[in-house]
């Protein structure tokens, strides 16, 4: 009977290893599984971030987009009204040329009509000059300076030690110190 027995165990060891192989099979089967399933998830996860950031990214150029087309809207805006205060200023005295205007066809005193558009031509420089920092360029009398001036005429003058402004054609003016126009002049050169 025992060789009866020794049969028996053989089978029971085959059958114990198949047992052990197919769980070892199962569990690394489950481990895949397990593995695949956190990948899964892993995945899920990446694809709602990148999900939320391309949200964000779309957002953002809209804001960027809005921002930038309401900045050229102020732009034009400011641009489009920036002349504003100088246009009330002048106001005052465009009013005083057609108070001259309407004293210049009732009268035949030419003198009064001439004082009242000199006193309006100075109240116009005087709020230029006071409220926007306009100023006339000197000419006459002082050394040709091009930076200023504009030569319309140049003639020969042997008592000048340098080029000198001779006459002045149309008065030039600098807004703020910079040039706005020149001042358009003759010219006087020495040794031509």
């Amino acid at each position: 009977m025992e060789k009866k027995q020794d049969k028996k165990q053989p089978e029971k060891d085959e059958f114990s290893d198949f047992k052990k192989q197919e769980a070892v099979l199962l569990s690394e089967a489950e481990q895949k599984d397990l593995e695949i399933a956190l990948l899964k998830e892993q995945l899920e996860t990446a694809q709602g971030e990148v999900s939320e950031m391309k949200d964000q990214v779309l957002r953002n150029r809209a804001d960027l987009e809005n921002t930038r087309k309401r900045l050229v809207r102020d732009k034009d805006e400011a641009v489009k009204y920036a002349n504003s205060s100088l246009i009330k200023d002048l106001l005052e005295p465009l009013d005083d040329f057609g108070r001259a205007l309407e004293a210049a066809e009732s009268t035949e005193d030419y003198k009064k009509v001439h004082d009242g558009v000199v006193m309006v031509n100075s109240q116009i420089f005087g709020i230029l000059e006071r409220n926007w920092g306009l100023e006339r360029i000197k000419a006459s009398g002082e050394e040709f300076n091009p930076e200023e001036h504009e030569a319309c005429m140049v003639v020969p003058d042997d008592s000048l030690e340098g080029e000198m402004v001779l006459e002045e054609f149309s008065t030039g003016y600098k807004l703020h110190g910079r040039v706005l126009r020149p001042t358009k002049v003759k010219v006087g050169k020495p040794g031509i």
